[in-house]
Formats: structure tokens, C-alpha cells, sequence
């Protein structure tokens, strides 16, 4: 590791995704992850090109993180009833709950990492 390394947020980490790999959540990728949190941490509207434009991405990647996203019910899509050709993408109940409970995990991990772990 280099000096800027900070093994302990990397400890923290990994605790919160090991502890994801244990619940009955569902596994997402880092993309899919990073559309999420685009979602539900920004103001909407969110659309399709404005998420590939936020993460620097094609908008293929993004329409097929929100295929597995919308399938497992953490996001909902709908057509712009004041543009038919953009679709809005949009918060769920399942979503909100999914990422309250990644963040009670990460909580947890920071909890649980000693300080002086460095």
C-alpha cells in the first residue's frame, strides 16, 4: 500500500461488504451501486442521459444497471409526460430501505475497525 493508502476506510470497507454478502440483499456492482446512490443522493429529475453524463458513462451502461436496478425493485422507471422520448428514473420504498440498511452496515463496520488500526 502506498503512504496515501488508508488501510482502515479499506477495513472498514471490506466489513460492510462482507456483512452485504450475508443479508439477503441483493449483490450489485459497482455500477449498478453507483446509479443507485446517484438516485437516491442527488436532487431529481434523474434521466438517463443526465446519470451517464454525472458518472461519465455510456448510456447502454446505465440503461442495464436500471434493467437489474428496476428489476429488483430498488428503482422505477416511467416515460416524461412532458418529453415521451426521455425516461425518468425514480425512488422506490424497496430502494430507500435497501440503501438505510447498507448504511447501518457501514456504520456498523466503522464501528467496529479500532481507530488506531493504521
Amino acid at each position: 500500500m502506498t503512504e496515501k493508502t488508508n488501510p482502515r476506510m479499506l477495513k472498514v470497507w471490506r466489513e460492510a461488504h462482507r456483512a452485504t454478502v450475508r443479508s439477503d440483499d441483493p449483490d450489485l456492482t459497482s455500477r449498478q451501486m453507483s446509479v443507485i446512490l446517484s438516485v437516491y443522493m442527488t436532487e431529481p429529475p434523474h434521466t438517463v442521459r443526465g446519470l451517464a453524463a454525472d458518472l461519465n458513462v455510456a448510456k447502454p451502461v446505465i440503461t442495464r444497471a436500471l434493467d437489474t436496478l428496476s428489476k429488483k425493485g430498488l428503482i422505477k422507471r416511467s416515460k416524461d409526460e412532458r418529453d415521451g422520448r426521455s425516461v425518468l428514473v425514480t425512488r422506490t420504498v424497496k430502494g430507500a430501505v435497501y440503501l438505510s440498511e447498507l448504511s447501518d452496515r457501514i456504520v456498523a463496520a466503522d464501528k467496529s475497525v479500532p481507530l488506531d488500526d493504521e
